[in-house]
């Protein structure tokens, strides 16, 4: 059967040596559609980003960029505005009708800590093709904030497939009739439409725009750091704001959104054609996100926002991103939110787990 393999298959996988590690897998990187990647021991500073190449191993290419390696076995800081290369634990060995793809974890967007997985012979971001037998990279360029990190933290995530399952817009739209996918109606072209909310219940604050000059934030240390101290308010009385060329912004959509437990989600690219900026960095939802029988009866979406080369004016209901839905392969015996401790089910308005409440 064709669709997203859930977290039963994946255990099987690495008990099938399909997906190998130099470390055991522990359960807390097992998600419903999804396994989180973790860092090795060793970055390269490198020159530049780049993609490897068809016929190219990370290995040549790192000789050719390399600027200098950073031992992270005692914790090492990634400075802002640098790219970094981590070889990850995991490896693959990927049978021929599986394909993968990564994206950054959650709590790695809302820093605006751009990661993604490169492979030997990768000819894209996050892709991976299928029947791949190799190693995995993390290229790490921190955006906002420089950061503290160690061997084994999880900044990435891959989630496998097998064939197509993508649902179009008639099967959306008879899923949204069976099971309402967004609190509202739904835009559905291409993908379920995405909108900002910039008119808040009770208040003026609809996001946050991160300082430019602020301190490392280590990545082990959870409500710890206050947000004053890294963030700004924006607020807005008439339901619009400018953002800044090269800024960053944490916004939340107008839509609650569910998704179904046989189903998976994942935030398409950007259109150039919709503004200057770029939404969403972490483009994975899992099954069972926002589903009432998994404690969230609709969650928002957080928007990680960064604006590009012209000041864009952002308004109120615009819609700024589409989810596009598959099927699962079969549902997961575990659900996002459903006793796994998951951060952001129920979510509105909210930076990451590093930050303490606003006080």
């Amino acid at each position: 059967m064709n669709g997203v393999l859930p977290n039963q298959t994946i255990a099987k996988m690495i008990d099938e040596n399909q997906i190998a590690t130099s470390r055991p897998v522990t359960d807390a990187q097992i998600q419903p559609a999804s396994l989180d990647l973790r860092l090795g021991r060793t970055a390269w500073r490198v020159r530049a980003s780049f993609l490897t190449g068809a016929g190219a191993r990370v290995s040549d290419r790192l000789e050719e960029f390399e600027m200098h390696k950073v031992d992270l076995t005692e914790g090492a800081v990634l400075e802002k505005g640098c790219v970094y290369v981590v070889p990850l634990i995991e490896s693959l060995a990927l049978p021929d009708d599986i394909q993968a793809v990564a994206n950054a974890k959650s709590s790695t967007g809302r820093l605006d800590l751009l990661t993604r997985v490169i492979t030997d012979g990768g000819t894209e971001f996050d892709r991976i093709a299928p029947g791949y037998h190799g190693p995995l990279y993390a290229e790490i360029c921190p955006r906002s904030f420089s950061v503290l990190v160690r061997p084994g933290m999880r900044l990435n995530q891959i989630r496998f497939r097998r064939g197509e399952a993508v649902l179009d817009d008639t099967a959306l739209r008879a899923l949204h009739a069976q099971t309402p996918l967004v609190d509202r109606d739904p835009v559905i072209d291409a993908g379920l439409g995405f909108s900002v909310d910039l008119r808040l219940p009770g208040t003026t604050l609809v996001g946050y725009r991160a300082k430019p000059h602020t301190g490392v934030i280590d990545l082990d240390k959870i409500d710890h750091y206050r947000a004053t101290d890294y963030w700004e308010d924006v607020h807005s009385d008439d339901g619009k704001i400018i953002l800044d060329p090269g800024a960053f912004y944490i916004l939340v959509s107008r839509e609650a959104v569910t998704i179904p437990p046989c189903y998976a989600a994942e935030m398409a690219p950007y259109l150039a054609m919709v503004g200057e900026f770029r939404v969403h960095y972490a483009g994975f939802f899992d099954p069972g996100f926002g589903h009432a029988a998994s404690g969230g009866a609709g969650s928002r979406g957080v928007l990680e926002v960064r604006c590009h080369e012209a000041p864009f004016v952002l308004e109120h209901g615009q819609v700024v991103g589409r989810l596009v839905y598959e099927a699962m392969t079969e549902e997961p015996t575990q659900l996002y939110g459903a006793g796994i401790a998951s951060n952001y089910q129920g979510q509105g308005l909210k930076l990451s787990k590093h930050f303490r409440a606003r006080e």
